[in-house]
């Protein structure tokens, strides 16, 4: 593979990851104020649909954007209120919702499938664009794909740089803490909670808008079983679950490439790998297998190693709070 094509294979891949660079950040964001927002994989196709076909109707990808990322964060606030209000268990509503958009989804976007309508148009940034590497890298892109870059940032900035996102950590960890020094728990937990279903809409718009444009049914394949995954194999921190987001698009790609190059393999194979591989992945990271390996290391990268690839989740994920 020559230069140009490797540098034009990872910046497909930075383009084509961002719908779970979306998702994911959003999920491990509602996670972190201690919500379990299982309804991911029928979020992201319900809003793709939705997106796409505000847009189609309006001939507007920014309405369609905007109205991806309100039926992704109407879907998390009905998780929010049959967690917090009704005090359901929120895997379950989850589980069901993820069902319940899929199924809204091909019905209401019957009339929308595989007709050709607007995207995100190709942003080019002048002078950054001509940059050797990092140009076509980072700076050839369009809006959203831009603005998951920025999320990366902003998210971990928000999280561990604040004392919004201190607190954010708070009610994720110790509610009962966080609620005796005067923070309003529940009132912070439906606002992340909304804020990472509109990011889950974002994503779905990215599909439909940006990345595989248009609309077609089960149009996702799955990705929001995958952001989940990404936001435990990142451990719940918004660089490495970007990370994830990465490695499973390098991986598809990989995919991709092998297929060309080895034809008498049957296509399901490479088209199946890269669940595969990131299962591998979540596996190892999340088992003893990594102590073990890590034990061979001196002391000092051990903890460095075990620290980048392993997190935690908040102590109080699924759990209601109560001021009894």
């Amino acid at each position: 593979m020559d230069s140009q094509l490797f540098i034009r294979t990872l910046s497909s891949v930075l383009a084509q990851s961002a719908p779970l660079v979306f998702a994911g950040i959003g999920e491990a964001i509602t996670e972190k104020a201690g919500v379990i927002n299982l309804s991911l994989d029928g979020s992201i196709l319900l809003s793709a649909m939705g997106g796409f076909a505000v847009a189609y109707v309006t001939g507007s990808a920014t309405f369609g954007v905007i109205a991806a990322m309100i039926i992704g964060a109407l879907v998390a606030l009905i998780i929010a209120v049959a967690s917090i209000e009704l005090c359901q268990d929120q895997v379950a509503i989850g589980f069901v919702l993820s069902l319940l958009c899929t199924e809204l989804s091909s019905f209401l976007g019957n009339p929308f499938v595989r007709k050709p309508g607007p995207s995100v148009p190709h942003l080019p940034i002048p002078v950054l664009s001509d940059i050797p590497v990092l140009g076509p890298l980072f700076f050839s892109h369009n809006l959203l794909i831009y603005a998951s870059f920025a999320l990366v940032f902003l998210a971990w900035f928000w999280m561990f740089r604040t004392q919004s996102g201190l607190r954010l950590q708070g009610i994720g960890e110790r509610p009962e803490a966080a609620f005796a020094r005067g923070i309003n728990v529940n009132r912070m937990r439906y606002a992340y909670t909304i804020l990472g279903g509109a990011l889950v809409g974002a994503g779905g718009a990215a599909y439909s808008l940006s990345v595989k444009l248009g609309w077609s049914h089960r149009h996702t394949a799955g990705n929001g079983w995958i952001a989940l995954a990404i936001v435990i194999f990142g451990g719940w921190h918004p660089v490495r679950v970007a990370f994830g987001a990465y490695l499973f698009g390098g991986l598809k790609s990989m995919g991709s490439i092998l297929q060309r190059v080895v034809p008498s393999v049957p296509t399901q194979v490479f088209q199946t790998a890269p669940f595969a591989l990131m299962l591998i992945a979540l596996l190892l990271v999340t088992s003893e297998a990594l102590d073990r390996v890590a034990a061979y290391l001196p002391p000092r990268i051990r903890r460095a190693v075990t620290h980048a690839l392993r997190g935690s989740p908040p102590e109080s994920l699924g759990t209601v709070f109560s001021r009894e």
